[in-house]
């Protein structure tokens, strides 16, 4: 089902993708949707999840080998190119779907209800990363936890992506160099 709704999510567009759809090309009963999901909100917002993380598993983000290894990581360098690596790596399965959202919202109170819950999740992790760099007081002096969380929010942000893969062209790997690039120059 997850497969089939990020197919139609991203052929079709919010909007004029139904639970109909979705459960027509996975090939079950609408019903089954609807339990599994609740709506097309919550379809969605599973959809992007997956493709945030990779998988299906039940394993919280913070809990998740990239996150472990980062905060084991004692290089603060080395840690945000790692985050821009780890962006670049995620941006081809989610960023289109989050961005597919984003558009959506505008018209539609559900997708923006779904859109909200993305920017409060990412920045619920860029406030504990933000936090964590300033607990092992890896931050330039005068820059405090608010602010690196602000800039860790805006660098990791898929209008970043959007602006320099999607619309100049960069490769998604020259991007993820950019990204921690950015960050070690803006926060360390």
């Amino acid at each position: 089902m997850l497969d089939a709704g990020r197919r139609l999510f991203l052929e079709h567009g919010y909007a004029a993708t139904t639970v109909g759809m979705v459960a027509a090309e996975a090939g079950v009963a609408i019903q089954t949707v609807y339990k599994a999901f609740g709506n097309k909100p919550g379809l969605v917002k599973a959809i992007v999840d997956v493709a945030i993380v990779g998988d299906d598993e039940p394993v919280p983000m913070m809990e998740r080998d990239f996150v472990r290894k980062n905060i084991a990581e004692t290089d603060p360098a080395k840690k945000l190119r790692d985050f821009g690596a780890h962006l670049a790596a995620v941006a081809p399965r989610a960023n289109a779907l989050a961005l597919v959202v984003r558009d959506a919202a505008a018209a539609d109170p559900a997708a923006a209800e779904v859109w909200h819950q993305l920017l409060t999740e990412r920045l619920a992790g860029m406030t504990a990363f933000a936090h964590h760099l300033r607990d092992g007081k890896y931050l330039r002096a005068g820059v405090t936890a608010e602010e690196a969380r602000d800039v860790l929010w805006t660098y990791s942000s898929v209008e970043q992506w959007d602006l320099l893969v999607n619309q100049r062209g960069w490769a998604t790997k020259r991007y993820g160099r950019w990204i921690g690039n950015q960050l070690v120059g803006a926060l360390l």
